[in-house]
């Protein structure tokens, strides 16, 4: 197998350049890299807005080898326990092996053919949606109560981004993640 170009100093870089928290984001993942290279990665910085408070989360996606790590940071105001504002960030490791779903979805203008967003869902089976509604049966005058259908579907990890908002670079970056994570998620687990 072709082994991809090592992306590490990528990552930090771009983790670097947002300017939100880059050494508490970037210890905890070279924790969670234990040494293994970077394949691909997204970083995404999203400003929020909270009454008359802007607070920021970023969203690190990282593919190694063997894993896909997702990386959350936030800011808190301050609360009960621990008075002065303060950052949290948090790392899951997913086995590539266990990522059952990767669902792309672009919207393109129809007007311009021009590429407006995208969104990437990836599925591994902790989190899951379910939507039901009311079962009915083919006679218009029945009043029976025929319980509930419905569907289960995958949705643990959903990052949407969009050219006007992020740059039409920053969706085609999450393009190519998505791509790349695809690729991975097709080879036998004895990658």
């Amino acid at each position: 197998m072709t082994r991809t170009k090592d992306r590490t100093k990528d990552l930090y870089a771009s983790i670097s350049r947002s300017g939100y928290y880059p050494e508490i984001i970037s210890g905890a993942l070279e924790g969670a890299l234990a040494g293994e290279p970077v394949e691909s990665f997204v970083v995404h910085h999203e400003p929020t807005f909270d009454r008359e408070e802007i607070r920021r989360h970023m969203s690190v996606l990282v593919l190694t080898p063997s894993r896909l790590l997702l990386t959350h940071t936030d800011e808190h105001p301050g609360d009960t326990l621990l008075p002065k504002p303060y950052t949290s960030t948090s790392v899951e490791a997913v086995p590539v092996s266990q990522v059952s779903g990767v669902v792309v979805t672009r919207m393109v203008s129809t007007q311009t053919q021009q590429l407006e967003e995208a969104l990437l869902t990836v599925s591994w089976g902790a989190v899951s949606r379910v939507e039901l509604e009311p079962a009915r049966c083919d006679d218009p005058e029945c009043e029976a109560d025929h319980g509930y259908g419905g569907t289960i579907s995958g949705d643990d990890f959903s990052l949407r981004l969009s050219a006007a908002a992020e740059g039409g670079a920053a969706v085609e970056g999450l393009l190519e993640f998505a791509r790349t994570l695809s690729a991975a998620t097709t080879v036998p687990a004895a990658r």
